[in-house]
């Protein structure tokens, strides 16, 4: 699933074509909005929150939109051609450019001022322009028998991180993935470190953690299971955090990590 960072671009792309401009197509292929239309209305601003999109319509409307897992929006020309089948969920177009949602996990179309019945539930957002760390904090140290690399990904703690993140993060912080947040010594650090790998990848299309662009070598453990470890060398691990069926991929080293009171 796209993580914070690429959806802030994703955000930053479709404000650049969409915002400021009069759509003069909508089209909602999803069953709840089909006889929607946006014509002749003016695109306002569009931004993310945490993993979701937020386009702001004239007339006190916003679209809402989140990638899950395949998703994706595709900026052309308009008139141009779309993917075949029925991939396509929203298509917004103006007399410049053209926005092709594909495969969008989530499609709403709801009152701005009813924007929290979307996003109310998200914790701060780690590359938004309110971001609170000490909020993030008591969050996290609300449940402290929660795992830490469960705590992460709970989008109501703090919005934007993945599983990519959560695994650099926990690396850098040198957290066995597995330590309930009561037992993290600094939870501000962990929050400080996640915010500043997002918002140092925010622009890019690539991502890099560890300072090093060549491929390979542009993350710590995350994409390197059973392969070397960049700092000691010991093999990167791989396995499964969560209850079933909401397991996600989890990676960290050994070593590097070590298990609470084994390390």
């Amino acid at each position: 699933m796209p993580e914070g960072d690429v959806v802030h671009l994703t955000a930053r792309r479709l404000g650049l074509a969409l915002d400021g401009r009069v759509l003069t197509r909508s089209d909602f292929r999803v069953p709840a909005y089909a006889t929607a239309d946006l014509t002749g209305r003016a695109v306002l601003e569009t931004h993310s929150r945490g993993k979701h999109l937020l386009t702001r319509i004239e007339g006190g409307l916003t679209v809402h939109t989140h990638l899950r897992m395949e998703g994706s929006w595709r900026i052309s020309r308009p008139g141009q051609g779309t993917p075949p089948g029925d991939v396509v969920r929203l298509l917004l177009a103006n007399e410049e450019w053209q926005a092709t949602g594909v495969r969008l996990g989530m499609v709403d179309l709801l009152p701005t001022r009813q924007e929290a019945r979307v996003v109310g539930h998200l914790g701060p957002d780690l590359l938004g322009a309110d971001w609170d760390p000490g909020e993030a904090v008591r969050r996290l140290s609300a449940a402290p028998e929660t795992t830490i690399g469960e705590a992460l990904l709970d989008q109501r703690n703090l919005a934007g991180i993945g599983t990519i993140y959560r695994a650099e993060t926990l690396f850098l912080a040198r957290l066995w993935p597995w330590t309930p947040v009561g037992a993290v010594d600094d939870l501000e650090k962990v929050v400080e470190i996640a915010q500043r790998l997002l918002h140092v990848n925010r622009e890019r299309p690539n991502r890099v953690t560890t300072g090093d662009t060549r491929p390979g070598r542009n993350t710590w453990v995350y994409g390197r299971a059973g392969r070397a470890c960049l700092r000691c060398g010991n093999r990167i691990s791989r396995g499964e955090m969560g209850q079933k069926p909401q397991e996600r991929l989890i990676i960290w080293c050994r070593r590097c990590q070590p298990e609470r009171g084994t390390g």
